[in-house]
């Protein structure tokens, strides 16, 4: 299948585009470059021997689908947009506008052309505050959420939704993911944040290779274990094999799908098994709790193992052991240079 990948340079985007063409799936990459770099493409390639076409476009700008003239593809991943839980409280108008207006053309695009296969990166923020954990799929869903970027996940599951009805030969899958971390266990990519890091492993990764003082843990009394809080974190290269088990089993209609490990590990926890992992101390202070956070999300993943076929078979000391893999090896991400 020759699938277009939107935000295809980005951490997971890069991810998925290997396990696709490890799969067979020819890649077209779409991506504005804000927050994601053309060596990660070029190292994909690399790794797959395979050549991906690049189109330089803000899926958010209608002007994207011109870029794509003369492009083919017969199903789209779309993974383009803004993601960070606490930058969306400060920057909700710039969230919704990205994320809802790429995914309106996107659809615009996909009706136009006939294409009528779609895999959705949703978020399990779109359960809000959870009212029981671990969360299945049939969790309410935009009840209680707690920032804009949760908000713009629950928005465009319902666009989708919406788009569908209008048009019944479309099939779309919504990937509510957990919390990914890890790397490609090469070290050749991985995750290359801009500016501080907003998500937790980059930057335990940053402060023990020496990038950074130490780290802030936001809250140390939720109530959990340690006080810490507790996410379910998920391979990125599990959560990379959840996109293309959902690209083959697209039909019509819409189903949405958790991709988790079923556990949930605390902040604490992540930085001993990091500490583990690179040989490194992880020096830390606990500050205050950041808006828009929650105590604990941990996913119930049992429909897509039933009906995917799929489940993680990576631990988390095997995402904090490739992760520092790739941080060693590139302290400045892609700025690191392309030795390999």
């Amino acid at each position: 299948m020759r699938v277009l990948l939107t935000g295809g340079a980005g951490y997971i985007g890069s991810h998925t585009a290997l396990a696709l063409l490890e799969r067979g799936h020819d890649v077209v990459v779409l991506d504005d470059f804000s927050n994601s770099s053309v060596e990660a493409v070029r190292r994909v390639e690399e790794l797959s021997g395979a050549r991906i076409p690049v189109v330089e476009a803000d899926l958010a700008d209608p002007s994207a689908a011109a870029a794509l003239d003369g492009v083919d593809f017969e199903a789209v991943v779309h993974l383009a947009g803004l993601k960070a839980v606490g930058e969306s409280v400060r920057e909700p108008t710039r969230y919704y506008r990205t994320n809802l207006g790429s995914t309106l053309n996107l659809l615009d695009l996909m009706s136009t052309r006939g294409v009528d296969k779609l895999v959705f990166s949703s978020s399990a923020t779109v359960y809000g505050d959870p009212e029981y954990v671990p969360q299945d799929e049939r969790h309410p869903v935009g009840v209680g959420l707690t920032n804009p970027y949760g908000w713009s996940k629950a928005m465009n599951e319902q666009i989708i939704r919406d788009a569908q009805r209008a048009r019944p030969d479309l099939g779309a899958v919504l990937l509510r993911y957990f919390n990914p971390v890890g790397a490609h266990p090469s070290g050749r990519i991985g995750e290359d944040p801009a500016g501080i890091p907003n998500n937790l492993m980059p930057f335990v990764a940053q402060v023990a290779v020496g990038k950074r003082e130490r780290l802030s843990v936001f809250g140390g009394d939720y109530p959990t274990g340690d006080g810490t809080g507790v996410r379910d974190y998920i391979h990125v290269m599990d959560l990379a094999e959840g996109h293309v088990a959902a690209l083959e089993r697209v039909e019509p209609g819409v189903v949405a799908y958790n991709l988790g490990s079923g556990s949930g590990s605390s902040v604490l926890e992540v930085i001993r098994a990091f500490e583990e992992a690179s040989g490194r101390r992880i020096p830390y202070e606990i500050v205050a709790p950041r808006d828009g956070d929650v105590a604990e999300t941990v996913a119930d993943p049992a429909k897509a193992n039933a009906e995917l076929g799929w489940r993680t078979t990576r631990s988390l000391a095997d995402a904090c052991r490739d992760s520092w893999a790739w941080q060693s090896a590139n302290p400045d991400g892609y700025a690191s240079g392309s030795a390999a």
